[in-house]
């Protein structure tokens, strides 16, 4: 009887570690759909307001001038946008390992 208590005790922390873990990882993935869905917002606009400027421009050399800012600009938000979500996917990784950290640091030793 005592055996059936401890299985049924370790049966439901690892139910409630797994709950835990699942409660993490959706969180930080509904996080990173937020911030790439404002990223590709904010990057739909800014490339809406490059092609009115181009279509503005007078010359040819504004208008080169004007695309090469818009390159430059949108590979640096590129790259910082990635950084940051790289930064989130670790974070993520983290938070839903923490859980176990207690079981698995048991067993190591």
């Amino acid at each position: 009887m005592n055996n059936f208590d401890e299985i049924q005790k370790m049966s439901k922390d690892s139910m409630d570690m797994a709950m835990e873990s699942f409660g993490s990882m959706s969180k930080g993935f509904q996080a990173i759909a937020a911030e790439v869905a404002d990223y590709q917002k904010k990057s739909f606009e800014e490339g809406t307001a490059v092609v009115e400027k181009l279509v503005a421009s007078k010359s040819l050399d504004t208008a080169f001038e004007a695309q090469a800012d818009y390159v430059k600009t949108s590979y640096e938000s590129f790259v910082g946008e990635m950084t940051k979500i790289g930064e989130m996917v670790t974070d993520l990784s983290k938070d839903a390992y923490k859980p176990y950290e207690g079981i698995i640091g048991k067993f190591g030793k």
